[in-house]
């Protein structure tokens, strides 16, 4: 079974930015999509961004719109998260994930088969 793991994660300040990675034990994604969730404590896991990976079309949770992309290498091993104006409310878990949902079910946590261990990320106010 393919193993995804996070990297990255790390303390920061109030409008810094930081960047996670997501890899696939050694070997290129091949599901339909990647994405990145984030869980913050005593709290629901919660859709950040995913992108398909034949095309590269991405969505984006509201709150992050504009501020987050997500992205992949051209040889489709590594996913990226880069996370600009960090905000005291970005603390959390956050996990890549891999998905065949389609259009519709992207956003749900419960149509994602394959899960890293998650990468902390605290923003200090």
């Amino acid at each position: 079974q393919v193993q995804l793991t996070e990297s990255g994660g790390g303390l920061v300040q109030t409008g810094d930015s930081l960047t996670l990675s997501c890899t696939a034990s050694g070997r290129t994604f091949y599901n339909r999509r990647m994405a990145w969730f984030r869980q913050a404590p005593g709290k629901e896991r919660d859709f950040v961004a995913t992108i398909v990976l034949r095309g590269g079309t991405t969505t984006y949770a509201d709150s992050v719109q504009g501020r987050f992309t997500i992205s992949m290498d051209n040889a489709k091993t590594t996913l990226y998260l880069q996370m600009n104006s960090l905000k005291p409310e970005d603390t959390a878990v956050y996990y890549c994930a891999s998905s065949d949902v389609v259009q519709s079910g992207r956003r749900q946590a419960q149509n994602y088969h394959t899960w890293g261990q998650g990468t902390q990320v605290t923003v200090s106010s």
